[in-house]
């Protein structure tokens, strides 16, 4: 089943350290009960305004039950370059705007060895986008920019992109673990994706 387009990610940008938090309460055996009353109740992030993470929940649930017992645990025992890998890959596979944005921007441009992107490039993949589906040629102008930000936040945070600034785009290195474990699990396409 394909994935629907959504705008989520303009509430839930990376957010590493929150994805972490609820992958070891998955893995302690938590429900997604429980575990919406320790973030909400208890405020296990530590935020200020929980506003932010009633927005943002739903779809970290998302992205850690995207994860399999074996991602989980390296999520959660691996170090901090390992969790940033598994959580991209969540990102993609709960996201599928995200997924085509790294598939058909990204991965083309490292395939090429051209490790620059601008912002003619993640315009042009939007207006595309725009003019192929009604669902995101929906959206407002806003949400449309906030994607857009949070897209390159997302690659400068998990270290593709070098600086907002100068665009330049570097390599994600795939631990050898997560590598072989996607593929086992018939994720080839997402390692790819990756830049491997």
């Amino acid at each position: 089943m394909e994935l629907e387009y959504s705008s989520a990610l303009t509430g839930a940008g990376f957010m590493l350290y929150e994805v972490k938090q609820i992958a070891k309460l998955k893995e302690a055996g938590f429900s997604d009960k429980d575990i919406r009353y320790k973030v909400l109740d208890e405020n296990i992030f530590q935020y200020d305004k929980l506003s932010s993470v009633k927005r943002a929940l739903p779809y970290i649930l998302k992205r850690v039950d995207v994860l399999d017992g074996t991602l989980r645990k390296l999520l959660i025992e691996e170090s901090f370059e390992v969790g940033k890998v598994i959580n991209l890959y969540a990102i993609m596979k709960a996201d599928r705007l995200f997924y085509e944005f790294m598939q058909e921007v990204v991965a083309e441009k490292l395939k090429k060895d051209n490790y620059y992107i601008d912002k003619m490039d993640v315009n042009f993949f939007f207006a595309t986008k725009i003019e192929q589906n009604t669902t995101i040629s929906n959206w407002s102008d806003s949400t449309i920019a906030k994607l857009k930000q949070v897209f390159k936040k997302i690659l400068l945070e998990v270290g593709i992109l070098e600086s907002l600034k100068t665009g330049e785009l570097n390599r994600l290195i795939v631990d050898s673990q997560v590598s072989e474990h996607l593929q086992s699990i018939g994720e080839k396409n997402y390692v790819k994706v990756m830049g491997e």
